[in-house]
Order: structure tokens, then sequence, then C-alpha cells
């Protein structure tokens, strides 16, 4: 019985189950069983779960040609142990206890340490594999380079230092608690990776201390940090008896003073997410007041305008506000004062304005009517309804027509004389077909060597902003105009039939 109470004992301290010990001691046995009698052999043991008894034998399979002497026998060899054999049966042999010696023990001692702990990984994977975004609690084990090892009871998991609050020190044996963000399998083992940086370990935090979330009726929406410093949090309800942010503050900021403690005092601001986005913007900057969200979903671009005194609140230190409203709603936000905001609309309305007088070759007033109407290009004034046009004051249909008509044969000369430039340039079609290019940009991207999509996909952001100037395209724009051509490169291939077909 002594085997089963080792077995027992491992299985237990290992906290893994008890008939993978009893498996990986019988493959250590058949182990040292093939030292002694022979590597070819096909030598079995077996365990008896309830006496702890071994037994071994040996499996030699009937065969017409022998191909491994060890572990096979012709027909006429069988009958002699057993006449009534049969082609394909196999003769099972007892083989007698055997003595390990020094060098049998210590392989057997191997392969049972190597089972086990093979075990013990897998059991670590899937005890952990679920919890991909819990919060966990362990002990620090051992700090190495600012990174902490961490016991967690049932393994060990990994806290790397980019992951751990600013000015955040460990020692041996403190208690801590994390996020867990990842757990891998590696190749030395499953590999469970710890955060305190993590909006989600902020969200779980909150998720503990306000009931509200946990039952569901406060959601959280989204979470934005700069660990260690300020952090924002969104959430939201769809009671009406229930206010978000009071529930999440608690009764004399009870609630979330216990996160911040948690967080090393990182200051949060909890605001109310609407589905509006302008309004939720709005909250997003706060405390910083907000005049005005002009939303242009054509450039992708929100102006948030606020007075002049509010300007450095809502741009924050190192522009930490804005950063992180940005970060909580997913969008980029400019902050202009509005003054700036004047300047550029006068700007905007100005360059339209001059656009729609040599285009209609029409005066100021005609052109500036049609700006305040939201006409923004020659293209929008062609396609738009004789209704539209006639519905702005001091127009008729002659002059809506009119209008129209002139537009119409400006394209068309526009597009002649873009046919000319593309013969003269070299254009490729797939340039011109390409979003957000118009003739302007791609005549001034040709006579700069950008020909092709492909050539506009090796651009860098600060050349492309530096060939049509930072008053045309700011650097972000460009970056994203440069992805969206490299996109092809990374497209899947299709495979050789499909092409041949094609």
């Amino acid at each position: 019985m002594e085997i089963l109470h080792v077995a027992d004992a491992v299985a237990r301290d290992k906290h893994i189950d008890r008939e993978v010990v009893i498996s990986a001691m019988e493959e250590a046995i058949q182990k040292a069983g093939r030292t002694k009698y022979g590597y070819d052999q096909d030598i079995r043991a077996t365990i008896d779960r309830k006496t702890g008894a071994i037994s071994m034998k040996r499996y030699r399979t009937v065969v017409e040609t022998i191909e491994n002497e060890g572990a096979e026998l012709t027909l006429a060899q069988a009958k002699r142990i057993k006449p009534d054999v049969v082609v394909g049966e196999q003769l099972i042999d007892d083989l007698p206890a055997i003595d390990f010696g020094r060098i049998a023990a210590q392989t057997a001692k191997q392969v049972i340490i190597q089972k086990v702990r093979d075990a013990e990984r897998e059991q670590q994977y899937e005890e952990f594999k679920d919890r991909v975004g819990d919060i966990i609690s362990g002990v620090v084990k051992r700090v190495e380079y600012g990174n902490v090892t961490i016991d967690l009871g049932k393994g060990e998991a990994v806290l790397r230092r980019d992951e751990c609050i600013p000015r955040e020190h460990f020692k041996p044996n403190d208690r801590v608690r994390c996020h867990i963000y990842d757990v891998r399998k590696e190749i030395r083992g499953p590999q469970v990776f710890l955060s305190r940086t993590h909006p989600g370990f902020m969200a779980a935090l909150f998720k503990q201390e306000v009931p509200e979330i946990y039952d569901g009726v406060i959601e959280i929406k989204a979470v934005a940090r700069d660990p260690g410093s300020r952090a924002k949090i969104a959430v939201y309800t769809r009671d009406s008896s229930i206010d978000p942010v009071g529930a999440c503050v608690g009764m004399r900021g009870s609630r979330v003073q216990a996160v911040v403690g948690e967080l090393q005092g990182e200051k949060i601001d909890i605001v109310p997410w609407s589905p509006d986005i302008a309004t939720f913007i709005v909250n997003a900057l706060a405390p910083a007041e907000v005049a005005k969200v002009v939303l242009d979903e054509e450039e992708g671009r929100i102006d948030v305008v606020v007075p002049d005194e509010q300007l450095s609140l809502a741009i924050g230190r190192r522009g930490q506000n804005v950063r992180l409203a940005s970060m909580l709603t997913g969008l980029d936000i400019d902050i202009l004062t509005e003054a700036e905001e004047s300047e550029r609309r006068a700007e905007e309305t100005k360059t339209r304005t001059a656009l729609f007088m040599q285009a209609l070759d029409v005066d100021d007033v005609i052109a500036h009517l049609l700006v305040a109407e939201g006409f923004k290009k020659v293209e929008e004034l062609a396609e738009a309804s004789g209704n539209e046009l006639e519905s702005i004051e001091g127009f008729d249909q002659d002059v809506a027509a009119e209008l129209q008509n002139r537009a119409k044969t400006w394209l068309e000369t526009r597009a002649k004389e873009f046919a000319e430039k593309q013969k003269s340039l070299g254009i490729q079609d797939d340039l011109i077909g390409f979003e957000g290019m118009d003739f302007d940009t791609i005549v001034k991207l040709a006579e700069n060597g950008v020909k092709s999509k492909n050539d506009l996909a090796d651009l860098a952001g600060d050349e492309l902003v530096e060939i049509l100037g930072a008053e045309k395209m700011n650097e972000a724009a460009a970056n994203r105009l440069i992805m969206a051509a490299r996109a092809g490169w990374f497209a899947p291939e299709a495979p050789a039939g499909e092409e041949e077909a094609a």
C-alpha cells in the first residue's frame, strides 16, 4: 500500500489528480523494465488501484513477417506457446518484479517528476484560463529587476515592471491584488500575466465595491487611465431612479475612496455615459466647461470649443485631461478657444466662398449664401435637388438651374484637365479611385513622384504632410490615409487553384 500512500501525498501536495500520479509511476516502471529487458520490448506495467500491487507484462504480436524481434513472433514460434494462435493475436507473458538499480531508479524518478510537473502545469492552465479579467490576490515570492513573481496558491503569476503603478514597490511576502489580463501556454509552462495598470483592474475594483455594478443595474461603458495619476470612468444605467455617478461615489465618497486607496491615490473622475456623442464628450472633459462641440464626420474630426479661461483646465496638465477624454470616448478631440474656432470657421468660409466664386463665376453674396446653407464642394451643388436650391432665400427656379448647369460645366472641364494630367504625369487608376483623394491632391502627389497606391503606401506620414502642406492635411490624417493604402499588402493570398481559375 506504500506506493498508493506516496501517490496520494503527491496528488494532495501538487493539487493534481491521483490518477495522473499513478499513471506517471506506471510509465516510470515500464521504462525501467525496458531498460532491463530491452528497449524494443513492448512492456507494460500496471499498479492495482486498491492494493498497490505492481504487475509487469510483455506483449508480443503474432505476424507473418517479423520486423521487430522484441515485440513480434512468427506464427510457427507462437504455436509452440499456444497451439490455436492466429496471426494478429497478442501473447502476454508475466514478468517477474525487478529490483531497481541506481540508474533505473533515477530514470524512474525523472519520469515521475516530469509527468507530475506537466500535470501541474496543465492543471494551472485549466485553473486560470477562464479567469481572465478577474481580480486575484497573491503573495510576492520574489522581485527581479522590477518584475514581480506572485504566488497564487495554485501556481505562480508574473507582474511585469511596466504593469506596476509608478512609484509602487513590492517586497517578498507582501500581499497584492492584481488583474489577470492574459493566460498563455508557453514552452516553460503556462504563464499567468497580471496587471495593476490595466483599465480592467479599475473596472473590476468598482464591480467589487459597488453592488449596483455587480448586479448589472449600472454598467461600466469605458475606462481610461493614466496609472498612478488620474483616471476617468464612464457609467450608465437604464433605471432613471438611480444616479450612476452617486452610486459609484458612495456615502461620503466611501466606495470611490476604497478604489483610490488600492490604486495608490489615483484621482478618479466618474462621468455619466450618454449615447449622444456630443453630450458624452462634454461629460468626459469635466471638470472643464464646454461651450460647443463641432462634429465633422467627413473629416473625422471633433472640435471642442471652450471659453478662453477654461482652456488650460480642458487640456489639463501635460494634456492629461483631453488625452483621457479621448481614450474614454475613442475619438480624436481638438480643443479650441472661442476665438480660435471663430478664426478657423472664418478661414473655411473664405476658402469655400472663393471656390464657388471661381467655379460658378458668381459674386460673393451668392457664394456666401451657398456656404451658409452648408455646401462645401461644387460636387454637392451639382448633385443637389432643385427644391433644395430653390428653398434658399433669393433663389428661384431659374437661378437654381443656372447654378447647377455652371457647376456641372466646371466639373466637366476639371475632368478633362485631369484626364490630360493623368496621361502626362502617368497617374495610375488605383490612385484615382482611392477614397479620400481629390483632383488637386492627386495632381500634387503625382508631381512629387507619387503616381500609384503603392507609391502612397511607401510614404511616411511626415513625408505626406510635407508634400501636401500642413494646412491641407495633418499627420494623423496622413497616417490614416497611408495605412488604408497599405491594407492591400496584408490581404490573404488566394490558393493556387483559385488564381488559375481567375
